[in-house]
């Protein structure tokens, strides 16, 4: 099926950020082979019509779509379906800043990492990396006690831990969830805000989890962690922002 056959029976797009849910929408037909590799992309005009937007929002839609290497220009001739590439770039769906069931996810895709980065941080940690850790918990309670979120703080603390594991590779992948972490994370903590004791339980759930770092007990770091993660989504079911029962219990 050619291109331009695919993009008549596109939706017309309503909503927010409507660039990222054009090159979704795109990136989707690409990747399930409805826009074939070399297939010549509509025009931004024809785009722009077909799926009720401004030309603007078609230019940052494709935009997005070259940055990830699944479109390519060629000089004076237009835009095309690139090849597929054997080295694909991680990419989330954009929707995930979006939707509140999203944050449950990205919480499950946290807990899983986070344990292990945790007890290899408690294997690994030098001195000097334990002392970072220990002062970017503190940075978190001195921001919370300024009237911050700690949001910025508290995700230094996790890129100290990661950076104590020994695993650049853990670090890279923190940083790229990162754009998804700060808006479920701020979330959680206007969630902290109006429920009595949250705030507590988080604070104890990193001291508790520093400790079995400096203690050098993998076991009990990879434990504080995951149960870290497991009452970040509780806290999001009692606050009523999530419908019980769709969080996932650690298998351990």
């Amino acid at each position: 099926m050619s291109l331009s056959a695919a993009a008549h029976s596109a939706p017309l797009l309503q909503a927010s950020r409507l660039s990222d849910r054009l090159a979704a929408l795109l990136a989707g037909q690409i990747e399930s082979g409805t826009l074939a590799p070399g297939a010549r992309l509509p025009t931004e005009q024809q785009l722009s019509e077909l799926h009720g937007v401004s030309r603007t929002v078609v230019r940052e839609a494709v935009h997005q779509l070259k940055s990830q290497g699944l479109l390519i220009s060629r000089q004076g001739s237009g835009v095309y379906v690139a090849p597929p590439a054997a080295n694909k770039p991680l990419a989330f769906d954009p929707t995930v800043l979006e939707s509140l069931q999203a944050v449950a996810q990205i919480v499950e895709v946290r807990r899983a990492l986070e344990g292990e980065i945790a007890a290899l941080a408690a294997e690994r940690a030098s001195r000097a990396q334990i002392a970072a850790i220990r002062k970017a918990l503190q940075a978190i309670e001195v921001a919370v006690a300024a009237g911050g979120d700690g949001v910025d703080q508290d995700l230094a603390l996790h890129r100290a831990i990661a950076e104590a594991s020994g695993n650049p590779q853990f670090g890279r992948l923190l940083g790229f969830l990162e754009q998804y972490l700060r808006e479920a994370m701020r979330v959680t903590r206007g969630n902290e805000a109006r429920h009595r004791g949250f705030a507590d339980a988080v604070r104890q759930e990193h001291r508790a989890l520093v400790e079995a770092i400096a203690a050098r007990d993998a076991l009990t770091a990879r434990r504080v962690a995951i149960g870290h993660m497991e009452q970040a989504a509780r806290r999001l079911e009692i606050a009523g922002v999530l419908k019980t029962g769709k969080t996932t219990k650690a298998r351990t």
